[in-house]
């Protein structure tokens, strides 16, 4: 059995065990533990569950996304991630019946066609508000992240400041990133699950990743958040030049919902697989010398913008079936 696998086994017994029952802001119930913590080192595999069938694109699509600065779930769509329809649908109701009286809002699925296929639509219906990619992109400007904004005109690039500052003082203990800006909480379709992540380098080459989380879908979304932060740290161990160290995940309400209860017993019974990798490569097109000669080299933003789905390969992933739970909005 797979250290990781076991670990989120070992949570879910926790919750069932120790758990107790709260209310919440979506009406389903949970019942909830406070105060955990798993630890994963990046050399025993990549931190893909292989107890239920993880959907691999949508953890990649959803991170790309969060690195490009976007908002708007337009682009999560062009890729077939779906992960944040219900919050923008959800928000898109309010909208209709604050703004429009009397208006009946569209039904979800032709909100979601209309996003995808109507460029003016989505951009008056498909942004979420200042959430994860504006303020690891742009923190404290109200402009969405555009390489056409003047440079007096932007926010804070955290996401460019830590990979400077891997490259330059690696020893920092600043090298944090935050998505809790209390000034635009407001402003957001939902307020940031997972809140900041802190990277430490040991012996100049060893890079190691911690992100804290304040509320943990443990059935849904947990699975999830370990795998992109797995990604986002084996990304920018590539961009700095170095080695994917460990993964550490502290976690505050850590909660099962009440309609998740079985689904989570059917999942501590399965015995784990070994963990896949991930190849991550560049765009074909610029893998040419001739190219790479004429253009120079690309910045990290660049590469950033270029990366799709197809880029991040997962190798050797082997699992038991999905097991299928409704998402609480």
């Amino acid at each position: 059995m797979n250290n990781i696998d076991a670990q989120y086994q070992s949570l879910l017994e926790d919750i069932l065990n120790n758990g107790v029952v709260k209310s919440d802001r979506t009406g389903t119930g949970t019942i909830s533990v406070f105060g955990r913590q798993i630890r994963h080192k990046m050399s025993e595999g990549f931190p893909l569950l292989t107890t239920k069938k993880m959907h691999w694109n949508s953890v990649v699509v959803e991170l790309l996304w969060f690195l490009r600065g976007d908002t708007n779930i337009k682009f999560l769509l062009d890729y077939d991630c779906h992960i944040w329809d219900g919050d923008a649908y959800k928000a898109y109701v309010d909208k209709v019946r604050n703004e429009q009286q009397g208006v009946q809002p569209n039904s979800k699925e032709a909100f979601i066609a209309k996003i995808k296929y109507e460029p003016d639509y989505a951009n008056e219906n498909g942004d979420l508000g200042p959430i994860y990619g504006k303020q690891w992109r742009n923190w404290g400007s109200d402009f969405p992240f555009d390489e056409d904004i003047k440079p007096s005109q932007l926010g804070v690039d955290q996401i460019q400041n830590l990979v400077d500052q891997l490259k330059t003082n690696p020893d920092s203990r600043r090298l944090m990133v935050s998505a809790w800006n209390v000034e635009e909480l407001d402003y957001m379709v939902l307020p940031p699950c997972h809140y900041g992540f802190q990277c430490y380098v040991r012996e100049g080459k060893y890079l190691s990743l911690m992100w804290n989380q304040r509320s943990v879908d443990t059935f849904l979304g947990l699975p999830f958040n370990i795998a992109s932060y797995g990604l986002l740290l084996e990304i920018i161990a590539k961009e700095v030049n170095m080695i994917p160290d460990e993964l550490i995940g502290n976690l505050g309400d850590v909660h099962l919902y009440k309609n998740h209860i079985e689904q989570a017993r059917e999942q501590i019974s399965r015995t784990s697989f070994e963990l896949p990798s991930v190849k991550i490569t560049e765009r074909n097109w610029y893998l040419h010398e001739a190219v790479k000669q004429h253009l120079g080299e690309k910045t990290f933003n660049e590469k950033i913008l270029s990366y799709r789905p197809d880029c991040f390969e997962l190798l050797n992933y082997q699992s038991h079936p999905k097991i299928k739970a409704n998402l609480s909005n």
